[in-house]
């Protein structure tokens, strides 16, 4: 077998765009079942380097390794069909649930069905830190790096970027001094090449390729955002959203996981795109349909177009700040994916720079888990303060405030999925249920 169809192809990629539920997590474990366990269209350390070098771009993971592997695959027009059919099929879900949450939010079975979507929500985040830590810390070395990278992000707030430096750096130092305790590309064989022509990576040297792969995605990132400044002014919401969403695009690393923190933050405090609460029913329809986590941002993109919706109608604004919201942050996906990948294939075999990758990886773990604190208190608690004692920043929940029916639903979402192996729909579509019944039986 040398080679594959561009049909089938794109068969399986809508395959893997309509079942990547679950996260990012979730979703590395679908191709990687598919793609290399399945179809055998790339070996293991293959796919495994090509997951470290997304890992340390900004923006979504599980998006970016999927184009990563269509452009080994089929070349550019493989990539392109890689990542739209990855994030598809989610934007047409998400949009659907946005139109039915912004009209009627206020009924009380909706309100049921997010109670319980929320405290679920938290075991689904809790499997994403196992799940993406069994795959990515495979040595005591990383173990501890996603240990520090926590430690940084929760207690001292270290800001993201320099955590992935100080990992990256650790890789490179420990690759170079200490091999016996930082290689992970050990057992590197041939069988880890892709079964299929895309480009060759030998068409980059020179400064011709990084040109004109910036010529063609920088105007498709920004000319939609001149659009909107040029027709409805400098301060339109739909402005904001495109300026936002395009820095956080470029700002915030380590995928999903670690971005949502920041982003819920941004959106209710300093934008006011959100009331308090609605970021998690956010994340809890982003989890429940298929694509990338980072949808969730389509949530709020929408949400707040609808708030601030002049001169349109709510859902005709909330439609646009839907799709401008998406644009920013999945077309940044194309440019750092066709702009770096051949150029991290050139380095494959590159021990020192495997380290380095790995060890970023690692502190993105740390940094997951960091989000599954933050959900825990705020998910668990109605009232949460922030305490300092020094450059340490704790979260102190008011005990009174404890949500005991929220903390009963997650901890049987949790028992579901770990110890009775249920699927996450099986977890979440219970968990409606209960949150169902527990709005109606409560005063």
């Amino acid at each position: 077998m040398n080679g594959v169809s561009f049909g089938e192809a794109f068969r399986v990629w809508l395959k893997i765009g309509l079942l990547s539920f679950g996260g990012p997590a979730g979703q590395i474990a679908l191709m990687h079942r598919i793609l290399v366990e399945e179809k055998r269209w790339t070996g293991e350390a293959r796919f495994l380097h090509a997951l470290n070098y997304c890992m340390l771009l900004p923006g979504p993971e599980a998006t970016q390794l999927a184009t990563y592997i269509g452009w080994l695959l089929h070349g550019t027009r493989g990539g392109i069909v890689a990542g739209v059919l990855f994030v598809l099929p989610g934007f047409v879900a998400m949009l659907a649930l946005s139109i039915l949450y912004a009209l009627y939010q206020d009924i009380g079975v909706v309100q049921g069905l997010f109670f319980g979507l929320k405290a679920a929500v938290l075991a689904v985040v809790v499997d994403a830190v196992i799940r993406i830590g069994k795959r990515a810390l495979r040595n005591r070395a990383q173990v501890a790096i996603a240990a520090l990278a926590f430690v940084g992000i929760f207690f001292l707030e270290l800001p993201f970027p320099l955590i992935v430096i100080a990992a990256g750096l650790a890789g490179l130092l420990g690759g170079r001094y200490r091999p016996e305790t930082f290689d992970v590309m050990r057992g590197h064989s041939v069988d880890d090449d892709v079964i299929a022509g895309g480009e060759s990576v030998t068409a980059t040297h020179g400064w011709r390729h990084p040109v004109r792969i910036l010529a063609i995605w920088l105007p498709l990132w920004f000319i939609p955002i001149l659009a909107i400044w040029a027709t409805l002014g400098a301060q339109h919401v739909l402005l904001l959203e495109g300026l936002f969403f395009s820095k956080a695009a470029v700002l915030t690393f380590g995928g999903a996981y670690a971005v949502l923190a920041y982003i819920a933050q941004q959106a209710v405090e300093v934008y006011h795109w959100l009331l308090p609460g609605e970021m998690l029913d956010g994340l809890g329809m982003a989890e429940t349909t298929p694509g990338p986590l980072i949808m969730v941002t389509q949530f709020v993109g929408f949400m707040g177009a609808f708030r601030f919706a002049e001169p349109f109608s709510p859902l005709t604004a909330g439609i646009l700040g839907s799709m401008i919201t998406t644009w920013v942050t999945f077309v940044p996906c194309f440019l750092w994916i066709f702009l770096g990948a051949p150029y991290v294939e050139r380095m494959r075999d590159n021990r020192v720079l495997g380290s380095a990758l790995s060890c970023i990886t690692a502190a993105v773990v740390g940094v997951v888990l960091n989000l599954a604190a933050w959900f825990a208190v705020h998910t668990l608690f109605a009232d949460v303060t922030e305490t300092r004692i020094g450059v340490i920043r704790l979260l102190v929940p008011d005990w009174s405030s404890w949500n005991i029916p929220a903390t009963a639903i997650a901890v049987g979402a949790f028992v579901a999925m770990f110890s009775l192996r249920w699927g996450m729909l099986r977890t979440l579509g219970a968990a409606v249920a209960l949150g169902l019944i527990v709005h109606y039986l409560t005063p």
